[in-house]
């Protein structure tokens, strides 16, 4: 069965969610990401995927004091990523509780440094964050573009140093509701049978759930039609572990 997974997205502490990605184009739910993430936890959705919009725009955390409160909710795991360039910001990430981090433009631009991540903490905690637009690779909160990378390029570079998780955003439905590219994630999941895909972008309904379901995605990461009542908690409630 398919793992929901909620998310926060996160500038100047406060729960938003923005349209393909487009900082101008910002609309804010909640004043506090903690007490979202003890909704999810109380409807039996304990991963919680959180990104730091400021840091990824910046290119280093802005708000690990806010991943330690949201950490500190009993049964929550959070899976971080937003700036996130160097040994110490991981570090920094773990101590403050996050589970598991998510990375992105190092594995763009730096991947030595991503291989030594992979070696060094392992697949089970180190998550490829491949943010595509037009099918090539977005980095730097997505305000750049890899002209000559694509998914596919980032997985077969990485899996053999133990890459298992991979986040696969098709930036061009984040925010849109308008349904995720379902063409993109099974041809990635029958490229790459080993590899645990997380959906991300476009969910609309429960229609789109039970079709990723039916599919055999192992991963799904629900936003904007969360905040904005398309679908809710309660209608989610036979995914959560709560049903388990």
């Amino acid at each position: 069965m398919i793992e929901i997974i909620p998310a926060i997205d996160i500038i100047d502490g406060k729960c938003v969610r923005l349209t393909k990605g487009d900082y101008a184009s910002q609309t804010t739910y909640s004043p506090s990401p903690v007490d979202m993430v003890k909704r999810f936890v109380d409807h039996g959705f304990t991963r919680v995927h959180a990104v730091d919009l400021t840091g990824a725009r910046l290119g280093h955390p802005s708000a690990l004091t806010t991943l330690e409160k949201m950490a500190a909710v009993n049964g929550a795991h959070i899976e971080w990523g937003g700036g996130l360039k160097t040994d110490q910001d991981l570090r920094d990430l773990f101590n403050a509780g996050g589970s598991w981090a998510v990375i992105g433009s190092v594995a763009a631009r730096q991947p030595l440094l991503f291989n030594h991540w992979l070696s060094r903490y392992g697949g089970d905690t180190m998550i490829l964050g491949a943010d595509m637009r037009d099918g090539r690779i977005a980095v730097s909160g997505w305000t750049a573009d890899e002209e000559d990378l694509t998914a596919d390029d980032l997985i077969h570079r990485f899996r053999p140093l133990g890459l298992s998780q991979v986040i696969v955003t098709d930036i061009s439905r984040d925010g849109m509701l308008q349904g995720p590219n379902f063409d993109l994630y099974t041809t990635l999941r029958d490229t790459h049978p080993d590899i645990i895909f997380t959906v991300s972008g476009g969910i609309s309904s429960m229609a789109d759930i039970e079709r990723l379901n039916t599919l055999g995605l192992h991963r799904v990461i629900m936003g904007k039609a969360l905040y904005e009542g398309h679908i809710t908690l309660s209608d989610l409630q036979k995914f959560s572990e709560n049903a388990h």
